[in-house]
């Protein structure tokens, strides 16, 4: 089997568990002697991205072919990567902190001109107009998206493959223009929907992109059952075209952590972008109620987003301020650290289609609360459940893992032997499954 990949991110040039997931997937796919050829944008790396474990390898090696130019890791020996000539725009943004940006580059003295018909359109007066780099947000998103697909028609015409896989809304234009041309089956990969970003308030101009590509397709790869059913309710597609693959966490044995650094307080994390759809504010309600009761916690936020000033103004308000501590963005070691210097992980997500960063939890013996209103929530059985809104429940529970340390020992110790029964070899079989069926249809 081989496969012409389409993913708008991978390690180490990432803003979401986008990159992370196609990290795993590829990399177990390659164990497998599956061939993929791996187009993604010109990677570059981003002020705005948000916090994920950047597990990575640093050798990358240069072939130049008749092709053209492909990249390899040493790790992903059935795995070439193409780039083209286009900005790693991230796909997780919503409307609200695509403004946000307009008005930050704004304050920064940049000229930014957004069109009124298209709010993702975005000139921005940056050296590129002297013949430099581009300008992380410059240009028009949905035009980037398009452009992309131009880029990746052209690689694609040079290349033998099987079938074409496209991940999230960024890749589909570019998956449908390759199918239409190639005639080879189109399966998409949908790892968040405009529902889960923006709630009822969406970009009709990404929704219009997401519903074509999932019509356009021959399959559709959801990361969860509560993503399936946003994809059948929301945008009208059957449901025998979608199968759920669910993600996975790298289990590679130790890893090297730095020593922690000594503290009395216990230790609460929420760990993600600081958006709407991940509830910072319902986070920090309950960590009010928390140290009503007992004070000797922190409270860190690591991570940023749209809702960074708001949810820092918000704790102030509160009277918290000096209980909670915003990290801003993490990469590296920093990752393992705060993992290892956590006493719990909450997770109050409002709407999260799968959800890796629990995994990480759980993979650094942190327990972990997570949302009902999460795909992860699906698989795993011993982490404490919530709902997103119910901020005494949520309270409750963080005293009670932090207050019976019992309980933390038996959360730790279950929910790891959970996540070793996750793979991403599994994961992988299970999608070239989805890819056999397509193009024994297809023939």
């Amino acid at each position: 089997m081989r496969v012409l990949m389409l993913g708008w991110e991978f390690p180490p040039f990432i803003s979401g568990g986008l990159g992370t997931a196609c990290y795993g997937l590829t990399k177990a796919m390659s164990r497998q002697g599956i061939d993929v050829i791996f187009v993604l944008p010109r990677p570059v790396t981003s002020q705005f991205s948000t916090h994920v474990k950047l597990a990575t390898p640093v050798e990358w090696t240069t072939i130049d072919t008749p092709a053209g130019r492909q990249y390899r890791l040493r790790e992903f020996e059935h795995v070439s990567f193409r780039t083209v000539d286009a900005p790693a725009i991230s796909p997780y943004i919503g409307q609200a902190e695509y403004e946000q940006r307009v008005e930050q580059l704004k304050a920064q003295g940049k000229a930014v001109d957004v069109s009124a018909t298209n709010p993702h359109r975005t000139s921005v007066a940056t050296p590129a107009a002297a013949g430099g780099a581009k300008g992380h947000y410059e240009g028009d998103m949905l035009s980037e998206a398009h452009r992309y697909a131009r880029l990746a028609v052209d690689i694609a015409r040079n290349e033998q493959f099987d079938v074409i896989h496209a991940h999230d809304w960024m890749t589909y234009p570019a998956g449908l223009a390759v199918a239409a041309f190639s005639r080879k089956p189109l399966v998409v990969h949908i790892h968040s929907t405009e529902f889960d970003r923006s709630g009822e308030r969406v970009w009709q101009q990404v929704y219009d992109i997401e519903r074509a590509g999932l019509h356009g397709a021959q399959k559709i790869i959801a990361v969860s059952h509560l993503t399936r059913n946003i994809v059948i309710n929301r945008y009208g597609v059957p449901p025998e075209k979608i199968e759920v693959v669910y993600n996975a966490v790298d289990n590679n044995g130790q890893v090297t952590i730095p020593k922690p650094i000594a503290r009395t307080d216990k230790i609460v994390l929420f760990f993600g972008r600081i958006t709407m759809q991940k509830g910072p504010e319902y986070f920090l309600a309950a960590a009010k109620k928390v140290l009503d009761v007992y004070p000797d916690v922190k409270f860190v936020m690591a991570g940023s987003g749209d809702m960074t000033k708001k949810v820092i103004e918000l704790a102030a308000e509160m009277g918290i301020g000096h209980r909670v501590l915003f990290t801003g963005f993490l990469r590296g070691a920093d990752v393992d650290r705060i993992f290892k210097m956590a006493d719990l992980y909450v997770m109050p997500s409002v709407s999260e289609p799968f959800g890796i960063a629990p995994l990480e939890a759980i993979s650094h013996d942190v327990p972990v609360i997570i949302s009902k209103q999460s795909g992860v929530s699906e698989i795993l059985t011993h982490v404490l459940k919530v709902d997103f809104w119910d901020i005494n429940e949520m309270a409750n529970k963080i005293l009670a893992v932090l207050r019976h340390p019992p309980l933390g020992e038996t959360l730790r110790r279950q929910s790891g032997f959970e996540v070793q029964q996750l793979s991403w070899d599994k994961s992988a079989k299970k999608v070239n499954e989805v890819y056999e069926s397509v193009v024994g249809a297809a023939q």
